[in-house]
């Protein structure tokens, strides 16, 4: 129940002790300030690790090769490895219950025309399940299908950068495009979380890649995400396990480094979630450090309080008033100034923090801000610290002997 009168005495003594209430707030709103601050720019470190790898699926594999380094049943060192169908082919069917989704990929840069407008791009050869992994959005048309690949359609999904650059504000769906001499047809606009360069990609069909440019089965790279079901460690033996498969197949050494190598996202995934928690532990352990700090200012300004109204509390006992009520107005007076100050240091540090932000972004800490979690986990810690803050000197005042107070 609302006791007015309590809060009346709260008021009349904050008001009688400005700058003892000063030096108190000053000391809470101060530690969530620098509390605010820290998670404000450890939750923009997150935002950067992410859009880094927002560019392709995060539980992708990317299998290349290079020249042999060690010599292999009869093959001499320095033998160029070429990955082909068959190696998509033998991927898709010994390991289909752990890839989610494959492609192979031919990459060339071509030439790009439409009326007049020229510019050179990336054009990728790819299959149908290249969306999820290079993780394209379509704006409108559609994506390459299956039937593109066995008809070996001239059709061409373009990025939205492609289509401003070479049709302007006009619809480049059902368009002609020109790459390489040869005319494709605009079947679909994607957009892609990477940015600007991963919007400047062109893809076709790679079956129509491979019957235009060079006739045969040949590719550059195969790209397939794992099943979401592995865990990281999982995902790491699995990768390894596809790569020793294929060096097996393609008569590379076991061991040689450069012959096949992959590259497995779990792998970064892992380091970057170890950074991550470092990072965060770091952070909450100076902050979680500061508040407390924060709380024995507080505390030691409570217990010279209670020393200063000695003589009122002795009064109030000899009245009649309960250990239980003096608690309870120390801790309330206590509680109350801790969550004023502390609200008033959370607001001040989101606003540093949105004042911050474009300067910020400058040493690659993108959107910097405080999560609602944050912001629950600081309302939880202002109402614990004011109560371990008062509760000490108020089980001292609760324990005056009216006389001794009296004769202070």
């Amino acid at each position: 129940m609302f006791d007015f009168d309590r809060w009346r005495e709260i008021f009349e003594a904050i008001s009688k002790n400005k700058l003892r209430t000063f030096l108190t707030g000053f000391t809470v709103a101060f530690a969530i300030l620098l509390f605010t601050l820290l998670f404000g720019v450890g939750k923009g470190l997150q935002n950067t690790f992410v859009e880094q790898f927002s560019r392709n699926a995060d539980n992708v594999v990317y299998v290349f090769t290079g020249k042999t380094s060690k010599a292999y049943k009869g093959f001499q060192v320095g033998r160029e490895v070429q990955l082909k169908n068959s190696d998509y082919d033998f991927i898709k069917k010994n390991f289909s219950d752990k890839v989610q989704f494959i492609t192979s990929s031919v990459s060339k840069f071509f030439r790009a025309t439409n009326e007049g407008e020229v510019s050179m791009y990336r054009t990728l050869g790819v299959h149908p399940d290249n969306i999820f992994i290079d993780n394209n959005t379509i704006i409108y048309g559609r994506y390459i299908k299956k039937s593109d690949l066995n008809r070996r359609a001239k059709v061409a999904v373009i990025g939205n950068m492609v289509a401003k650059d070479l049709y302007k504000n006009r619809s480049a769906l059902n368009k002609l495009i020109n790459i390489d001499g040869i005319n494709y047809n605009v079947i679909g606009v994607f957009s892609d979380e990477g940015g600007d360069n991963e919007e400047r990609v062109i893809y076709v069909p790679i079956t129509t890649m491979q019957g235009l440019y060079g006739n045969n089965d040949e590719i550059n790279e195969i790209k397939f995400t794992y099943a979401p079901t592995l865990s990281i460690d999982e995902a790491l033996k699995f990768g390894k396990n596809v790569q020793q498969e294929l060096r097996k197949k393609n008569k590379v050494h076991p061991r040689d480094q450069s012959g096949i190598r992959i590259f497995n996202m779990a792998e970064a995934n892992k380091d970057v979630n170890i950074l991550m928690f470092g990072l965060n532990l770091v952070i909450f352990v100076i902050a979680f450090g500061t508040l407390i700090a924060g709380m024995i200012g507080v505390s030691n300004i409570m217990v010279f309080v209670v020393k200063e109204r000695t003589r009122e509390l002795g009064v109030r006992k000899a009245m009649g008033a309960t250990p239980g009520s003096i608690v309870g107005m120390i801790l309330q007076e206590t509680i109350f100034i801790t969550i004023l100050a502390g609200y008033s240091g959370l607001v001040l540090g989101m606003a540093i923090i949105k004042w911050m932000r474009p300067m910020l972004e400058e040493y690659f800490i993108k959107n910097a801000s405080v999560s609602k979690g944050s912001i629950i986990t600081a309302t939880i810690l202002l109402i614990i610290a004011g109560l371990m803050a008062g509760y000490f000197p108020a089980r001292k005042a609760a324990r005056i002997k009216p006389i001794d107070a009296l004769n202070a």
